[in-house]
C-alpha cells in the first residue's frame, strides 16, 4: 500500500486530482491511499497517518524547503506537483510522479 499525501492551501483544489489519481491507481491495480489535506493540517495528519511521499500543489511550492527540514527524520520525498499536470488535473501523471519518488 502506497500512502500519497497531497498538500494545498485548503485541501479543496486537490480533491479532484485525488479522485483522478485514485481512478488511475485502480486501473493499474496499484494499492494506494491517496489523500489531500490543507497545509495547516500536515502535522496533525502525520501524527496519526504514514506518508510515503508528500506532493505539494503549485500554490504552496514555497513550503518545500520548510517541510524538507521539518520532516527530514520521517524520510519521505517531498516534491512539487508539475504545474501543467496540476492545471490539467492529470491524475495519471501525478500518480506516476508519486510512484517514481517512492521508488
Amino acid at each position: 500500500m502506497k500512502n500519497i499525501m497531497l498538500v494545498c492551501v485548503a485541501g479543496m483544489s486537490t480533491s479532484l486530482l485525488v479522485s483522478k489519481m485514485q481512478k488511475a491507481a485502480q486501473e493499474q491495480n496499484i494499492e494506494a491511499d491517496i489523500y489531500a489535506i490543507a497545509e495547516g493540517e500536515v502535522d496533525k495528519v502525520l501524527a496519526t497517518k504514514m506518508a510515503d511521499v508528500l506532493l505539494l500543489g503549485p500554490q504552496v511550492r514555497y513550503l518545500k524547503g520548510t517541510y524538507e527540514k521539518k520532516y527530514k527524520a520521517m524520510n519521505f520525498p517531498i516534491e512539487i506537483i508539475n504545474m501543467a499536470d496540476y492545471g490539467m488535473m492529470n491524475g495519471e501523471n501525478v500518480l506516476k510522479q508519486a510512484l517514481t519518488l517512492i521508488g
